[in-house]
């Protein structure tokens, strides 16, 4: 019909959309994405315009494998200080945001939604979908799809994802 579109999920839950911090992963062509830029500005911090339209969710879905595997990896019973995990591994290549603020979550056990166990399983469900489509294998995406399975069994589907610990 001669219309311009961009995609362009956002991922920093939200706290990022009150303090207007998202981060906005746009695809879509360069005319339209500068048009929408001031837009861009009243929402967010960082947006880029990672290729053409659908590669924004793509982007998107690549986050939240990225994020449930760093919450799935930290998640353990092995009998480390969580804390002091959290700070060895803060201090090395390891570092990151998912580490910084989820690892604190789960070490507080404070598990009120950022991001809601429902809404990242529905992302991993997009991630899973997208690969079977590719033919691409991943499997640690599964087994991360998996255990925020259990957890909505379990009636935890409104907390926040890092509460994939318990």
């Amino acid at each position: 019909l001669g219309c311009d579109y961009l995609d362009a999920p956002v991922s920093g839950g939200e706290v990022g959309a009150k303090a207007a911090s998202l981060t906005i992963m746009v695809g879509g062509e360069e005319g339209p994405f500068a048009r929408a830029k001031p837009l861009f500005d009243k929402m967010g911090k960082n947006f880029t315009l990672v290729g053409p339209n659908g590669v924004g969710q793509t982007t998107k879905v690549a986050n939240q494998i990225v994020v449930a595997l760093t919450i799935e990896a930290v998640a353990s019973k092995a009998g480390a200080d969580p804390a002091k995990v959290r700070q060895a591994l803060m201090g090395g290549l390891a570092a990151s945001r998912i580490l910084e603020v989820h690892g604190e979550r789960m070490i507080k056990r404070s598990f009120a939604p950022g991001f809601r166990i429902e809404l990242h399983s529905k992302d991993l469900n997009l991630a899973l979908e997208g690969a079977r489509a590719l033919g691409v294998a991943l499997p640690n995406t599964s087994t991360a799809q998996q255990l925020f399975n259990a957890c909505a069994a379990n009636g935890e589907a409104k907390e926040d994802h890092s509460a994939l610990v318990r």
